[in-house]
């Protein structure tokens, strides 16, 4: 009977041993409940933005096997990727915290270059979402890392080929505000295959950053212009701030009036309420005192009130309005206002000779300050976006002393 004991003994300590050295799994339901499987769905979840069906997948993905280390890798993404909505610091860092655990468990676990692979990408993306100190030289660091590898690109279930990586190296420097490596990375996307699953991402990214750096040519770029140009669609207040920041528009419109009690004079009617927490305040209260069309205060039905609104997008249409009146108060060409009146016939399919813009966008497509689209159309209600902001900007200043 002790014999019996001790053996059974025995054989539980061995299977506790076991246990700890295989980690705990579940039994797989179906063909389909596998790792990979459920890995792959996750990213195609995270790329929709459906962070709790990529987490809910992942995590069924380490039920199956605790050691899969693209798992790992991708909820990295996911607490990186949450960790932006979080306001508060405390729960913020943790999500922060979770996101390296996870790292650090992919890179254990990572043995095939594929794993491998899939890791590095999973840095260069927590650290462009999570933006630690020194992140974006750590994401080099795994960029060039990847290049010794030697991957079997039929194992990248999800990112299906090797330039994945140099796409969100791309991302990274966009974000960084690196714009000219960020376009010749995107550019090297563009040229590693004629249609990988990367090639349309990286177009549209190569075209903003292309929008960008030829913006920069012509100004010098300040901090506050970097972090607007990269913007998918633009603000009232980021368009003043752009204006006054970056086309220095204070001192131009200042040296067309040579009476300085004049200036002095010139103050906005009012300031609207809704300013007060603006970052760009000051820059919109300046965009008020010269009272530029367009950027008037607008009448809001639910407060009763007169409000500039900072934080509603800036159209395409509104956007040839404001710098229209910028180019005529720096010309003092007032004849402009009404160059087009009386047109029978627009080039635009999509805008009217009697549509009240019309005027604004003749003048601002035919001195080449806002460009139309390759199609034909001008696209008057869609956004403008910060690259396509700033580089109408550019040429606005190399205009107004032309016209």
């Amino acid at each position: 009977m002790k014999r019996l004991v001790v053996m059974l003994l025995v054989l539980a300590g061995t299977l506790t041993m076991l246990a700890g050295c295989t980690g705990p799994r579940v039994r797989s339901i179906s063909p389909e409940d596998n790792p990979e499987h459920h890995y792959l769905n996750a990213m195609n979840a995270l790329e929709a933005g459906k962070l709790p069906e990529a987490q809910e997948k992942l995590e069924r993905a380490l039920q199956l096997d605790d050691r899969y280390s693209k798992g790992y890798a991708g909820l990295a993404i996911v607490y990186a990727e949450r960790s932006k909505g979080v306001a508060d610091l405390k729960m913020k860092q943790v999500e922060v915290d979770r996101a390296y655990d996870n790292l650090d468990k992919a890179k254990k676990y990572a043995k095939q270059p594929d794993e491998r692979f899939d890791c590095l990408v999973a840095l260069v993306r927590a650290n462009t979402a999570i933006k630690p100190q020194g992140w974006l030289e750590e994401a080099e660091e795994a960029y060039k890392s990847a290049a010794d590898l030697k991957v079997d690109e039929r194992k990248l279930v999800y990112y299906q080929g090797t330039e994945a990586l140099t796409y969100y190296m791309a991302a990274a420097y966009l974000e960084g505000l690196e714009f000219q490596k960020a376009r010749d990375r995107f550019a090297d996307v563009l040229n590693s295959r004629r249609e990988g699953k990367w090639h349309e991402k990286a177009d549209l990214g190569w075209k903003k950053t292309d929008r960008i750096v030829r913006a920069m040519a012509g100004i010098t770029v300040g901090d506050v212009g970097k972090k607007i140009a990269v913007k998918d669609s633009i603000t009232r207040a980021d368009l003043a701030a752009l204006l006054i920041d970056e086309m220095k528009l204070e001192k131009l419109l200042a040296g067309r009036i040579p009476v300085a009690s004049e200036l002095a004079k010139m103050k906005p009617e009012f300031i609207p309420a809704d300013l007060v927490n603006s970052p760009f305040k000051d820059e919109v209260i300046t965009m008020l005192k010269w009272r530029v069309r367009g950027m008037e205060p607008k009448f809001d039905e639910s407060s009763q009130a007169y409000l500039f609104k900072p934080s509603d997008p800036v159209t395409r249409a509104e956007m040839a309005f404001i710098l229209e009146d910028v180019l005529i108060k720096l010309t003092g060409d007032n004849k402009l206002a009404t160059a087009y009146f009386g047109q029978d016939r627009s080039p635009f399919p999509d805008v009217r000779p009697t549509a009240p813009y019309y005027n604004a966008v003749m003048n601002m497509t035919t001195r080449g300050i806002i460009e139309g689209e390759l199609s034909g159309e001008f696209r008057p209600a869609d956004p403008v976006d910060g690259a396509e902001a700033l580089l109408a900007i550019r040429m606005l200043n190399q205009k107004k002393n032309v016209y």
